[in-house]
């Protein structure tokens, strides 16, 4: 009696299963590999086999619930994994699995681009209100100065690849303190985190090489552990895997 009731609620829970388990993640596969289908080149009988496949039927009709829970013919799974193109689909998939997980998982504001701060009031304000988990990092340019346009070019790059961190720049001359921050401190970076100064980097260009780039402003703010890890080292090292599969 009691085998028959444990047998009874393991046969509702499958029937009613979606997105967890194994058969919960191989019935979103089988969707996913029908959505990706072009409708003009899949035969219908096929289209109607993916379909069955991946859409679970009624509790209450038990043929429906026997063809949903019955083992994969080899007509299936010939059909799934029939070419290449089948693995690509797969790969496509888990990639986007990874990155729904990855936007479920981060927390914080976004931001994604350099803020052009006006005045040094806004300057001020935006130090001291934004969340304490931010890292702000402000670039005080002036035009015509070396090392200040491509400076400012690398932290566009850096603000798209590090959105939680927040990029902003200033003109000098809009600060309120234009005689602090003359051209021969220029380009000068300011690191903010919690409304606390965390690193102060004057005539910064002259730490780099002469022409410089990007990925040199990345590893000169990472020596000093101003950036945080890329949320998306994670993915990028499971599409490497897949590739060397």
């Amino acid at each position: 009696m009691e085998e028959a009731k444990s047998q009874s609620l393991e046969e509702d829970f499958e029937g009613q299963a979606s997105h967890t388990g194994p058969k919960g993640v191989i019935n979103d596969w089988r969707k996913f590999k029908l959505e990706s289908e072009d409708n003009d080149s899949v035969a219908p009988s096929k289209k109607e086999i993916l379909r069955q496949m991946s859409s679970p039927q009624s509790r209450d009709d038990k043929d429906s619930k026997e063809r949903f829970s019955r083992k994969m013919s080899v007509q299936e799974y010939e059909l799934i994994h029939k070419d290449k193109e089948d693995e690509n689909c797969l790969r496509k998939y888990r990639r986007q699995c990874m990155q729904d997980m990855h936007q479920k998982l981060s927390f914080g504001p976004r931001y994604g681009f350099v803020y052009e701060l006006e005045s040094g009031e806004q300057f001020l304000e935006t130090i001291e209100k934004e969340q304490k988990i931010t890292t702000i990092v402000v670039h005080i340019y002036e035009d015509g100065v070396k090392g200040c346009d491509a400076l400012n070019s690398s932290l566009t790059c850096l603000a798209a690849e590090y959105p939680m961190v927040k990029f902003c720049k200033i003109k000098a001359s809009n600060t309120g303190a234009g005689d602090r921050f003359s051209s021969d401190v220029l380009p000068t970076l300011l690191v903010y985190k919690g409304g606390e100064l965390l690193s102060n980097f004057i005539s910064v260009t002259e730490q780099l090489a002469e022409e410089f780039f990007t990925g040199d402003v990345e590893s000169f703010l990472n020596e000093y552990g101003l950036l945080p890890e890329k949320e998306m080292h994670v993915l990028e090292q499971s599409n490497m895997e897949e590739d060397m599969e």
